[in-house]
């Protein structure tokens, strides 16, 4: 009985292990057949991921090639040099010395070719720094680029093209002054051309990476290429070189260590378990870097916002020190970027991130909010003053990166922790003060002050009482008229808003820049003159001058919309002048020469206001063809200020006479200014001693009386 309890266990026992074994083979076999299936796949996919990379490789040494020769060439042909030799007797001695020389071992081309405006005649054509014909050379495709290349254009014409010793890449365009020029029918033609000689294909394979580069007139089997096409599509060459098949050549050198893990079985759960463990120690490690990415910012390492506020967070818990947040804002940062490029400007953030760092022992952390907007923590008894002197220190001196000097300052809003307010409320209130800070000008700091937020509400509700007093009319137009300075009669009036209130005036001074910024200048300028024709209507014989903000300027619509409102009332567009400020010219001048011209059309005329304040050039002046000029009122002011007020005067006057531009001045308050300006040579006064801003009623009693009179 024994024996056969004894036989049952040992065959449990023979059964458990045969089963145990069984499973281990199949799964063994399992696993060999699913490693040995993804390492054919993986071996595949390499080797087609290389051969695509080699591709796009191959694609872009022909763009790399093409691009040197074609900014080689743009170099060369706009040129104000060369487009007045290209015109000379010396053009064939002027294209040697500066191309026809230079082809002998000149590594971005092998040649050069200078053809005259009729497409046919060779004024110069050297290949290596000897004549050649490049008609024998090239072939008749040769003067096909040539006609294609002979307009002006700011692009060469480049193609492949097929020559007696094989494949050139040739680019071609009109010799031009930088500045366009009096158009002519035809350009001269510069023309240089590179081989594909053996230097140029180990270059391109060096460049990018494409081992054994050959050019090949068809492909060769088993091998990968890119063709090369002449300017109709058609196939020339081809660029072979051999795939490196890298999936391949991994395989055969892990095979042994596959063929090795086939037999050693029993340690595959060992491997599991270390890949297992290998694994989760990635796992953790991805985790604390997607926590540390979460909270820092990628390019300056710096915290970004969420880490900002997360260690304010942090310093509102028990025994922790009041911290006072600054947040700094590059001031001139743009102009960087536009002018070096992004990767100078990424280059300035970091180098701001590591300054900002340190620049005070009491800086606890620093952040980088977006673009060049930066927060520091300070927690420490430095007053805030020594702080923020500490901090526009650093950019006292210019920065240093590759060899250029580049300024930029910085502005700056503080704010402290004030009782329990939450980290979001301490960075709206250092945002606050930064605002107030670059609206003071550049390099300045503030302090938040709960006067900055009762601001804020004033200017919002000043805000909606703007808008509701545009569309109810509130704001109304007043005249100040404009008197000839020959005869003393009122020739024209210029229309002026005026806001009136339960509580008292508003001055333009504040509610224009207000509408400019909170979107209503439009409405507010339409309103504007669609009040002041209506009035106008009434004063027949007379202009009517209506100021123009720069943004209505700036609005592809504003054309459309006056004239849609003098076709609506009725109005004579020739007895409108609409008077606009020299900032319009700088802010976005294309936009505001079409609106200009648009409405000068239908014979609107315009009136550069203010001018003497600015910066508006005389090449400015004549460009947007203004019809009048008015001087500002601080260069009439300055006659009873400074001795040379009036030779000030004079000369601005005089550049308006040599313009055969009209002279309007503002701001005239006594009769020696009016004196002056008459025999200066100015045709229009206006000032509170010719009158000042009258409501239509008034103007139309003045009007009354002056024609009885």
């Amino acid at each position: 009985m024994s024996s056969n309890l004894a036989a049952r266990h040992v065959r449990t026992q023979t059964s458990s292990i045969i089963a145990t074994t069984v499973c281990f083979l199949v799964v063994a076999l399992v696993l060999t057949g699913l490693m040995a299936h993804v390492v054919v796949t993986m071996t595949r996919s390499v080797n087609e991921i290389d051969d695509a990379r080699a591709s796009r490789a191959a694609r872009a040494a022909v763009a790399a090639f093409v691009a040197r020769l074609s900014g080689t060439t743009t170099d060369n042909a706009i040129w104000d040099d060369a487009y007045s030799a290209a015109s000379s007797p010396t053009a064939a001695d002027w294209a040697y010395e500066n191309w026809g020389k230079t082809s002998e071992d000149y590594a971005l081309y092998d040649g050069a070719i200078v053809t005259g405006p009729d497409g046919s005649s060779i004024v110069s054509a050297y290949a290596k720094g000897k004549p050649f014909q490049p008609g024998t050379f090239f072939g008749g495709a040769f003067y096909q680029q040539i006609n294609a290349a002979a307009a002006p254009a700011k692009a060469p014409v480049v193609n492949f093209i097929k020559t007696e010793s094989g494949i050139a890449l040739i680019a071609s365009q009109a010799i031009q002054p930088f500045e366009a020029a009096a158009e002519v029918p035809k350009f001269s033609v510069l023309s240089f051309y590179k081989e594909f000689t053996s230097e140029v294909l180990d270059a391109l394979s060096n460049e990018h990476e494409l081992e054994g580069l050959s050019l090949e007139t068809t492909p060769k089997p088993g091998s990968l290429n890119t063709p090369i096409t002449d300017m109709k599509g058609a196939v020339i060459g081809y660029l072979v070189w051999p795939s490196k098949a890298p999936g391949s050549a991994v395989f055969h050198q892990v095979y042994p260590y596959l063929a090795a893990s086939t037999v050693i079985l029993s340690l595959f759960l060992i491997g599991v378990l270390l890949v297992g463990a290998s694994e989760a120690r990635r796992l953790r490690q991805l985790a604390q870097t997607a926590r540390f990415e979460a909270s820092h910012d990628s390019l300056s390492g710096l915290l970004n916002r969420q880490g900002l506020l997360c260690l304010l967070e942090d310093l509102e818990s028990p025994g922790s020190s009041s911290p006072r947040l600054y947040l700094v804002d590059l001031d001139g940062f743009k102009a960087v970027n536009d002018a070096w490029g992004h990767a100078v400007g990424d280059d300035l953030i970091r180098i701001v991130s590591n300054a900002l760092m340190t620049s005070h022992p009491e800086v606890l952390a620093a952040a980088r909010l977006g673009g060049d907007e930066f927060a520091l923590v300070h927690v420490g008894s430095t007053e805030r003053e020594e702080m923020e002197e500490a901090i526009l220190a650093l950019f006292a001196e210019p920065f240093k990166i590759d060899g250029r000097t580049i300024e930029v300052g910085a502005s700056i809003g503080a704010a402290a922790r004030d009782g329990d307010i939450s980290p979001l409320e301490l960075l709206r209130r250092a945002d606050m003060a930064l605002y107030r800070a670059k609206a003071n000008g550049k390099g300045q700091a503030v302090e938040y002050d709960p006067e900055l937020d009762r601001e804020r509400i004033r200017v919002a509700e000043l805000e909606g009482l703007l808008k509701n007093a545009i569309g109810s009319g509130a704001i109304e137009a007043v005249f100040q008229p404009l008197v000839s300075a020959s005869t003393g009669a009122v020739t024209g009036l210029e229309a002026l808003a005026r806001w009136k209130t339960a509580t008292g005036n508003v001055s333009p001074e504040i509610f224009i820049p207000l509408a400019e910024k909170c979107g209503l200048i439009d409405a507010l300028g339409v309103h504007m003159l669609r009040t002041s024709i209506g009035h106008a209507k009434s004063w027949p014989g007379l202009t009517l001058s209506v100021n123009v903000s720069p943004i209505q300027l700036c609005n592809p619509e504003f054309a459309a919309q006056v004239i849609a409102i003098l076709q609506e009332l009725d109005f004579d567009p020739n007895r409108l002048t609409l008077e606009i400020t020299e900032g319009v010219l700088m802010t976005n001048p294309d936009q505001a020469r079409r609106s200009i011209d648009q409405l000068k059309r239908v014979g609107i005329k315009f009136a550069l206001d203010d001018f003497g304040c600015g910066y508006a050039s005389i090449g400015a002046l004549r460009q947007f063809g203004f019809d009048r000029m008015k001087i500002d009122r601080s260069l009439v002011s300055a006659l009873d200020v400074t001795a040379n007020g009036a030779d000030i005067l004079r000369a601005t006057i005089s550049l308006a006479t040599a313009l055969q531009i009209p002279v309007t001045a503002e701001g005239i308050e006594n009769s020696r200014q009016a004196a002056i300006l008459r025999d200066a040579g100015c045709d229009q006064l206006q000032g509170y001693m010719l009158g000042k801003p009258m409501s239509a009623c008034d103007i139309s009693s003045r009007l009354r009386e002056e024609s009885a009179a």
